[in-house]
């Protein structure tokens, strides 16, 4: 298919914690000017967790339609053409599939087809597709096995998405530095 941009755009943000890369996926997708479909990867396991996952609806605009997607996408038929596809984030996805699969192996094959599947709609059907994922790899290294299994599992994952997209923003401090794509 010959698309037009910004259909052909796939772009993944990187950051930290509270760096600011959601308000610059939010802000990359109004700015497109399509009807946003927003990939919600976030579960409620606690009162802290639902506060986080309210903030995050409250400030998406109300246009935008939301898909709860904590564990893959390849149970998702509608048709993208035209739209802007933004996944926050692959982090809570990730952590998901780790913690349902319980093992890294089995978790990161899971993790690739789920991905595969959306890179496969993209190239049919033509949508402006953003991610947004946690740089884990830059702290120190986690003192208990899990959290290892993850924070390597999440550095993995991040790579492949690199590879596949054609543009990579790091966002530190609210500061988005283009690290892949067009100058």
């Amino acid at each position: 298919m010959n698309m037009p941009e910004p259909y052909k755009k796939t772009v993944l943000i990187l950051g930290g914690a509270r760096s600011g890369k959601s308000s610059l996926a939010h802000q990359m997708a109004r700015d497109s000017g399509l009807p946003v479909i927003y990939l919600a990867t976030g579960v409620v396991t606690d009162t802290e967790m639902k506060e986080r996952i309210q903030k995050h609806r409250n400030s998406r605009p109300q246009s935008w339609l939301t898909r709860e997607t904590p564990c893959g996408f390849s149970h998702i038929s509608e048709n993208w053409t035209g739209k802007a596809i933004l996944l926050d984030c692959v982090t809570f996805l990730v952590n998901n599939l780790l913690l349902r699969e319980n093992k890294e192996e089995a978790a990161y094959h899971q993790l690739l087809d789920e991905f595969n599947y959306l890179f496969e709609k993209h190239q049919q059907e033509g949508f402006y597709f953003l991610m947004v994922s946690n740089e884990t790899g830059m702290g120190i290294v986690p003192e208990y096995p899990q959290a290892r299994t993850f924070r390597d599992l999440q550095g993995r994952i991040n790579q492949w998405l690199a590879t596949k997209v054609n543009l990579v923003y790091l966002v530190v401090a609210g500061i988005p530095v283009k690290i892949k794509g067009e100058a």
